[in-house]
């Protein structure tokens, strides 16, 4: 089992068992801190009565050991590992948990109470997966450690699957397999060893989200400016604290930017930093962030990539995400790592500035749509729907041609018969909340055979999410799933597949996030500007002409490549045959999307992303061991 997962720790490895209790714990370690056996896992506690094993980093444990040395504690290394021991015998499970800043998924064995307690970080950082099969209780960082037991029984969760195609992600607490769950962000778990098969409920310790921070609504703009410069400041100082080489990842964009400019600013020698390139222009933005490591002053390495580059990592997806993931951004994520590991073992990135600081297109369109439409009466609505689908997306593109030069340019250049048959179905939609919920969906769930088909929204039912502006609502809904069960799961896996451990300032949960989303909201969206108060506080670091630009995302051009070098690859996994045989979907459906893509009439490019990822990954399993559907 830790063979496995070899990767997420290729620099040491060790075994604690208690043969009597039938419990054991495994560890593989990517050594960070205190490189000597000081830092070894797994670890002891000074009095005995506790053994932890943990993925992840906290960041605040020199403030938590001056406090705990207070306390009369003594310390024979340097590891946030054996400071996190000393917390727990000092405070106990919970209240130490509440004190960690980072990023974590532990497993602490208590020899006194002679029970088991999994606990995962605020955010969802790292993965922690768990369930009884049985009387065996399996729990890791990846479900390759789990099938590799000879006990464990890889069963498709058709309900988990239904929820993966309409998402894209497979939404906590669900894992594609039945009776496997992954342990929702801020939770901890307490199993009983000796009660196998017991129902396992989770408690919160954050039950609400991040706090409203009091007082920012009375501050002015450039107070509010300098508490986020002074707070990202210390973010990235802590993330900075690291034994091994270290670097970040520079996309060019403003999220990455702003962390490598901070970075560059409490550093004495250039900051490592890597960026990708790809010759197709309009997925490229290597050129922006090579200008901007030269402003800064950065140690900069970047690589453009053939387009068979990027092909060439697809038939490894299944392995390095080891359970179906239809985000496409999952490959330049995966390659930007690889070159980044070259030179670095700790990557610093700009992860969660779109969901703090309200970045994606979503958080400006749905409140101006439902303005533009909310108010009409739902009658109305639905006759507008009615005429607007009376032709078909085919029908109006080819209208707008037939027009010609007499049609407007905006018309012309774009698809509007894909626009109008999109907005048709949001007419259709009685509330804002379920708007957002139609944007963020692909396939229906009735796509999947045999699922009981209900959530209309990740992870539901969902505690903590309500309250404020739609917007407001958008983000905390985005935080709460979106966030770990899509954003952080790429980037885990992607830069753990090649043993390089990624840092994200901003999801410092005690003091950005919390300050973020407690900002008055014309600071993170102002004049149609999305994450206003970032572009302001990177404006005094650089020159505004070298970011302000529209956003690109990280993606590649997944829907002409299954009209090209991919077709013959995803025409094999789509055939009628191969999914009749798999008995999980619905095959007409699928054939009439695949058609309709090649043949140029829609784009459905994270339609078929998403089933031909499940079929990938179904095919690698097949045999390791024999899936049960």
């Amino acid at each position: 089992m830790m063979d496995m997962i070899r990767h997420r720790g290729p620099d040491d490895q060790h075994v604690w068992t208690d043969a009597e209790k039938g419990v054991a714990l495994g560890f593989r370690r990517l050594a960070i801190l205190d490189l000597s056996v000081n830092g070894r896992q797994p670890m002891l506690s000074a009095n005995g009565r506790y053994v932890i094993i943990y993925n992840g980093e906290v960041y605040n444990f020199q403030e938590l050991q001056k406090t705990l040395e207070a306390k009369g504690h003594r310390f024979k290394g340097g590891s946030d590992t054996e400071v996190m021991l000393a917390a727990i015998q000092a405070w106990g499970v919970g209240e130490a948990t509440k004190r960690f800043n980072g990023m974590f998924a532990f497993a602490l064995w208590d020899a006194q109470e002679e029970m088991l307690y999994l606990v995962r970080d605020r955010l969802g950082i790292k993965p922690l997966y768990y369930g009884w099969q049985g009387d065996h209780f399996f729990f890791g960082s990846e479900l390759k450690a789990l099938r590799r037991h000879a006990a464990f029984t890889a069963a498709v969760d058709r309900n988990a699957l239904s929820r993966y195609v309409r998402f894209g992600y497979v939404p906590a607490p669900f894992s594609i397999y039945e009776q496997i769950s992954k342990l929702p962000p801020a939770s901890i778990l307490a199993v009983d060893p000796k009660a196998p098969g017991v129902p396992l409920q989770p408690i919160e310790y954050w039950p609400d989200g991040p706090g409203r921070g009091e007082g920012l609504h009375t501050l002015g703009q450039e107070e509010l400016l300098a508490e986020l410069d002074d707070l990202l400041r210390e973010s990235v100082k802590l993330r900075m604290i690291s034994d091994v080489p270290l670097g970040a990842f520079l996309s060019g964009g403003i999220d990455s930017s702003l962390i490598v400019a901070l970075m560059q600013a409490q550093s004495a020698q250039p900051v490592k930093t890597f960026t990708i390139g790809f010759n197709e222009a309009e997925y490229d933005e290597a050129h922006y962030a090579k200008r901007i490591a030269h402003v800064i002053g950065t140690d900069h390495t970047e690589l453009y990539l053939s387009a068979q580059d990027s092909l060439d990592v697809i038939p490894k997806l299944p392995d390095i995400y080891d359970e179906p993931f239809a985000d496409a951004s999952q490959i330049p994520t995966y390659l930007v790592s690889k070159l980044a590991r070259e030179h670095v073992t700790v990557a610093l990135s700009g992860d969660g500035g779109d969901e703090l600081f309200l970045g994606y297109n979503r958080y400006f369109w749905t409140p101006k749509l439902w303005s533009l439409t909310g108010w009409w009466p739902g009658a109305a609505r639905r006759l507008a729907a009615r005429s607007l689908s009376a032709l078909s997306a085919l029908q109006w593109n080819a209208l707008v041609e037939r027009l010609g030069p007499a049609a407007p340019m905006r018309l012309r250049r774009f698809r509007i018969g894909d626009k109008f048959e999109t907005f048709a179905e949001t007419l259709r939609i009685d509330d804002p909340q379920s708007l957002y919920a139609h944007l963020i969906t692909f396939w229906p769930g009735s796509l999947v055979l045999g699922a009981q088909n209900g959530a209309a929204l990740p992870g539901e039912p969902l505690s903590g999410v309500n309250g404020g502006s739609l917007v407001e609502w958008m983000s905390a809904m985005d935080i709460k799933t979106y966030l770990p069960d899509d954003i952080l799961v790429k980037v885990d896996r992607a830069s753990m597949a090649v043993s390089l451990e990624a840092r994200a300032p901003f999801l410092d949960d005690h003091r950005v996030v919390e300050f973020a989303t407690s900002l008055p909201a014309d600071m993170r969206v102002r004049n149609g500007k999305r994450k206003w108060i970032l572009r302001q506080l990177l404006a005094k670091y650089l020159d505004p002409e070298l970011f302000e630009r529209p956003k690109m995302g990280f993606s590649v051009p997944i829907d002409s490549w299954l009209r090209g070098p991919l077709r013959p690859w995803a025409e094999d996994l789509l055939s009628p045959q191969r999914i009749r045989a798999g008995g999980f979907f619905n095959e007409a459906l699928i054939q009439q999307k695949w058609q309709e893509h090649q043949s140029g009439r829609r784009n459905w490019q994270h339609h078929l992303w998403i089933v031909l990822m499940f079929q990938a990954w179904l095919e690698k399993q097949i045999g390791e061991p024999a899936l049960q559907s």
